[in-house]
């Protein structure tokens, strides 16, 4: 395997540029926190374009992508079949404000991929989705209470910003002002892979739990499996206590196999999220359930939600197009190979350069931690070495390989990377492995 050598040497002025530009109009130069790279260093990208496994910033750098626009690109960047679907529907309209029948198709295609969702309603985000699942888990409850997990992250809705991860996590914020104290008490908070402390929660507040929300997969404190029987328990928790268990998939839907997380592994939510892969690249996400629960949504019930741009025909279009690809003989098992081959290279990496970290990863998506313990929940990702992630983030850019510019975040392999491209990093991290263990 020979050693890769640096690429991004070219002169950065135009990036540089924009971004001096971008500071004099967004908040801190951009739209989305984790963008600034405030908790790695360095300067922020601004991209142009990508094509693949790859990304091309401003100034006509390369960038093998791990970051996959936080997870949403499964099929590689500009990928045909959905950049033909996008313009082909832009030629008839953008937007309508009323129902399509690609919202039918979408529907349908999720559906039969997941059964145990039998009626589900889009929206734009997976922040509106996890909002919109707690508020109806509220309704239908009558209970006010919610409970979520430590370093888990379901939006920025006020009653999820609390112990939460990723940007979060990333900036370090552990309350967010502007979250009114009464509703933070709301929101409980568990260790992740926890059910004790899951059921001294339902005891100590008895009757007023609507719902527990989880990530099957936990992957906003970086990459953290549920331990076993952890999803099945609180399946029986909450079944034992009249709550509904909310299992918040805009991550891992759709990523392990063409369908939902829970089928893999062995439990079924009352309300299920989904995002990312499911808009192909365009910014649509859903939730859904049971039928006699999502009847509960105006209008047919008493739960309002609604969103002008709600099943908007481009992100309709772009996620027929998306998943219609997702039943491909052995596109699964490609990607799920190349990741094993990342994982399994990383570690190898690890044990030969000495240098305190663990690799945690499901599938195609996992997380180098900077620490010589186990991660099994948030109290361990914590104890990461921030700033060794930090450098081996910036040693590996400069070798034109983009990571999460965050400790706390997932890596994700898409159907666009080839074995080749998984070689080259694992080289790469070899080399970055050595010289911040020589520098600790």
């Amino acid at each position: 395997m020979s050693t890769p050598k640096p690429t991004l040497h070219r002169d950065r002025r135009r990036s540089r540029e924009i971004f001096d530009r971008a500071t004099k109009l967004l908040v801190g130069g951009v739209n989305s926190p984790v963008r600034a790279f405030r908790s790695v260093g360095g300067e922020p990208l601004i991209i142009e374009r990508g094509e693949g496994s790859y990304i091309y910033d401003a100034d006509g750098n390369q960038l093998l992508d791990y970051v996959c626009s936080w997870g949403a690109i499964l099929l590689g960047h500009a990928n045909p079949a959905i950049t033909a679907a996008i313009a082909e529907q832009a030629k008839r309209g953008t937007s309508f404000g009323v129902t399509t029948e690609l919202e039918i198709e979408l529907a349908a295609l999720i559906t039969r991929a997941i059964p145990f969702i039998e009626k589900i309603r889009f929206v734009s985000s997976g922040t509106e989705a996890t909002m919109s699942a707690v508020r109806l888990a509220r309704g239908v409850t009558k209970r006010d209470f919610i409970l979520k997990f430590e370093g888990g992250y379901h939006g920025h809705a006020d009653s999820f910003l609390s112990q939460a991860g990723s940007g979060l996590a990333t900036l370090g914020i552990a309350e967010c002002p502007g979250v009114p104290q009464a509703l933070a008490e709301l929101t409980l908070n568990a260790p992740y892979n926890d059910l004790n402390a899951v059921e001294r929660m339902f005891t100590q507040h008895k009757n007023k739990i609507a719902a527990v929300i989880v990530e099957p997969i936990a992957a906003n404190m970086g990459v953290v499996l549920p331990a076993p029987n952890f999803l099945s328990g609180l399946r029986d928790i909450t079944k034992k206590n009249g709550a509904l268990l909310i299992i918040d998939e805009v991550i891992t839907g759709f990523r392990l196999h063409n369908g939902a997380a829970q089928q893999i592994l062995g439990v079924e939510a009352d309300l299920t999220t989904l995002g990312k892969i499911i808009g192909g690249g365009l910014p649509v996400a859903a939730y859904g359930g049971r039928a006699e629960l999502m009847d509960n949504v105006a209008p047919l019930g008493p739960v309002y939600q609604a969103g002008t741009l709600a099943g908007n025909p481009l992100a309709m279009s772009a996620g027929i197009a998306a998943l219609k690809q997702l039943t491909a003989p052995g596109l699964y098992d490609r990607v799920n190979q190349n990741a094993e081959r990342l994982v399994t290279g990383l570690r190898k990496a690890i044990a030969e350069t000495r240098v305190p970290a663990q690799v945690n990863a499901s599938h195609s998506l996992g997380t180098i931690f900077f620490t010589d313990q186990p991660v099994r929940d948030y109290a361990g990702a914590k104890r990461s070495d921030t700033q060794r992630y930090a450098s081996f983030f910036r040693e590996m850019l400069d070798r034109g390989i983009f990571l999460a510019p965050s400790q706390f975040e997932a890596a994700f392999v898409s159907a666009a990377h080839t074995a080749e491209d998984i070689d080259r990093t694992v080289a790469a991290a070899v080399e970055c492995l050595k010289l911040i263990g020589a520098d600790a």
